[in-house]
């Protein structure tokens, strides 16, 4: 029987799964991602996890538990330092193996290889290499594999360009249908700008399903990851001093883009409740519109207790007043 190595489908699954999936299948790896969220899921997450974590982090301990209770041989878990010069990722992220081990009991073996690109590149494929090591693959079938891996990525990031969502990418990928359908988006006549971490928004379960309940309702939703990296490079640049948080430098970045364009009706920005950088974010993405151009903001936090009927009622009133206000114009 092949190893069988466990991905949990939270965190940075949204951002990254296409190339840590290539790379391990190419080294003859079998691959697991755990079930989809449930409510049973969060709660062992929740009841798990250390009381002053994020929702996010709460839900990724319950991935974990679902994937070990699976009987996977390994759990891939990186340190995930920096994923580009000079900036780095939320530092709950660097301390995640270890928050799991002294959390979860009886787990499989860990792979938690450090990925730091802050000031190298190719620390990158030097991450994947040691996770192909401590699998016992040779360099040779290593290299082939990270080759396989960024193709993968590559590929990801066409369709998300296209206009599929991440989530409708991973799954366009893996059922072989690449390129083949249109995204889900082109006949609507509102668009809405979706602006939050993957791991919130792609998340049908703590997003209660919310892209497709505006979808439902006649618009169209574009996120960040519809973006190419160097357009939120540069309207990011805006800012007074440059950012060093990535993923929050991403909704800033993405969200000055969509304060400019004629063609977003809204733009929702959703963030998780005790999320330091998200609070922050979301303020600067407020005072920046209100003097930029007044596009209407709706605010959505959420946590484990989130109402889904709160946010209907909330999306319904943000899509009524926007409806209203074309009229009007």
């Amino acid at each position: 029987m092949p190893v069988k190595i466990g991905i949990p489908r939270a965190l940075l699954y949204y951002n990254y799964f296409p190339l840590w999936n290539g790379f391990f299948k190419a080294l003859g790896i079998e691959v697991k991602v755990s079930s989809r969220t449930t409510k049973a899921v969060l709660d062992k997450g929740v009841k798990q996890a250390v009381d002053d974590a994020c929702l996010p982090v709460k839900l990724f301990f319950g991935h974990v538990i679902d994937l070990r209770d699976s009987g996977v041989d390994f759990l891939f878990i990186p340190r995930m330092v920096s994923v580009e010069r000079k900036a780095y990722i939320c530092p709950k992220f660097l301390g995640l193996p270890d928050m799991v081990r002294h959390n979860i009991p009886d787990l499989p073996q860990i792979i938690d290889v450090t990925v730091n690109m802050s000031r190298n590149e190719k620390n990158l494929f030097k991450a994947l290499a040691g996770a192909g090591k401590q699998l016992g693959k040779s360099g040779f079938a290593i290299r082939k594999a990270f080759k396989r891996g960024i193709e993968e990525q590559e590929r990801f990031h066409r369709l998300n360009r296209l206009g599929f969502l991440p989530h409708e990418s991973i799954e366009q990928m893996e059922n072989g249908l690449l390129d083949q359908n249109f995204p889900p988006n082109l006949s609507r006549e509102m668009t809405i700008a979706l602006v939050g971490h993957g791991y919130n928004i792609y998340d049908q379960y703590i997003s209660m399903n919310l892209i497709e309940k505006l979808r439902q309702m006649g618009v169209n939703v574009v996120t960040p990851d519809n973006l190419v990296d160097d357009l939120i490079e540069e309207r990011s640049g805006e800012l007074p001093k440059r950012m060093f948080w990535t993923l929050g430098k991403r909704m800033i970045g993405s969200a000055f883009h969509f304060m400019r364009s004629d063609h977003i009706d809204g733009i929702i920005h959703v963030a998780s409740f005790g999320c330091g950088p998200d609070s922050f974010t979301g303020e600067i993405i407020e005072r920046h519109l209100r003097r930029k151009r007044r596009v209407p903001l709706l605010n959505l936090t959420i946590d484990e207790h989130t109402g889904e009927a709160g946010v209907i009622t909330r999306l319904e009133a943000f899509v009524d007043m926007i409806q209203w206000r074309r009229a009007a114009q």
